[in-house]
């Protein structure tokens, strides 16, 4: 019984030898393969979580220069951010924040330059959207109806439909096409939320041009 357990056991281990000896080789570049594989994935989702931690902490820190009012720590921080996690959501929010911060210290180009930077990269049709309205903001303020309205004509999220009709009928006023100003404010007070207090900005200037939105049709 011992030499018949001992001959399966050496058939066996024959058998495994053959195996590995013929196939011992590729298994060992899978195995490579698939530990390489799994190193590279948790490698990857270290440095992804390591790169979300740093825009969100580059991020704050940013909200609390602009909260000081601080041009000069905004812009360093903001430029960190441009370097170190230029693709990240947060930079993209970071963009919008630090334009206004721009604007607002009277940098309108260097404002721009940050809002396009949203138009270009980001994938947030939403962010996308704020920062065409605001470009268009700035292109009008510059006197240039022709270029704000472009910044208007790309489609935005249903949300910000009544916001950029809004803006349009700020431009065509500016252009004295007081009808079609009128029309456009119409159209953004009825795609407007009754319960915005921006609604009421908007019936505001309709009631300037002596219209009751109530009871008119764009």
């Amino acid at each position: 019984m011992a030499s018949s357990y001992d001959l399966q056991e050496q058939e066996q281990m024959a058998q495994i030898k053959h195996f590995w000896a013929r196939y011992g080789h590729w298994i060992t570049w899978l195995l490579i393969a698939v530990l390489a594989a799994y190193a590279g994935w948790s490698g990857w989702k270290f440095w992804e979580r390591r790169g979300a931690v740093e825009a969100a902490m580059l991020l704050d820190e940013l909200d609390r220069a602009a909260s000081a009012n601080d041009l000069d720590r905004v812009q360093r921080v903001w430029a960190d951010m441009q370097s170190k996690v230029g693709n990240s959501m947060q930079a993209q929010h970071a963009a919008l924040l630090t334009a206004r911060v721009l604007h607002r210290a009277g940098e309108s180009e260097q404002a721009k330059q940050a809002l396009q930077g949203v138009v270009d990269r980001s994938g947030d049709p939403g962010l996308v959207a704020v920062a065409r309205l605001r470009l268009s903001a700035l292109a009008l303020e510059a006197e240039n109806p022709a270029e704000a309205l472009q910044w208007l004509s790309a489609a935005v999220p249903t949300e910000f439909d009544g916001l950029v009709a809004d803006r349009r009928g700020d431009i065509l006023l500016a252009q004295g096409q007081h009808e079609e100003a009128r029309r456009a404010y119409q159209t953004a007070w009825e795609a407007l939320s009754p319960d915005l207090d921006y609604r009421r900005m908007v019936e505001a200037k309709l009631n300037a041009m002596g219209v009751d939105p109530s009871g008119v049709k764009p």
